[in-house]
């Protein structure tokens, strides 16, 4: 009798667990965009992780590769980024800008 309702104690946190790590992956997986662009050649690693598909990680990244290269000539440039693939780039691409009326900028 004790091992059945150990076997079900366990089953049930094992079940609460996945519940709870499954709900951490989609709060992660469906974080919203930024409601302003991006500027990529600005943009504090706070800011560019908003973007969709941007983590701490990947926003070092892109300051590194803009610090290297002199800053984005081209959002495109995004695809030099160690990480940043044609799927990530579509993400990407409609949340960033190089400059203009875009407000994003204080690092």
């Amino acid at each position: 009798m004790k091992n059945r309702i150990r076997r079900v104690l366990a089953a049930s946190m094992a079940f609460v667990f996945s519940m709870v790590l499954a709900g951490g992956l989609t709060f992660a997986a469906s974080k919203s965009a930024p409601a302003n662009k991006i500027n990529l050649n600005t943009a504090s690693a706070q800011q560019l992780a908003q973007l969709p598909g941007v983590g701490e990680k990947m926003a070092t990244r892109i300051i590194e590769y803009r610090q290297k290269s002199g800053g984005f000539k081209s959002a495109k440039e995004l695809l030099n980024v160690q990480g940043i693939g044609e799927k990530n780039f579509r993400k990407l691409e409609p949340h960033v800008t190089l400059g203009g009326a875009a407000k994003s900028a204080s690092k």
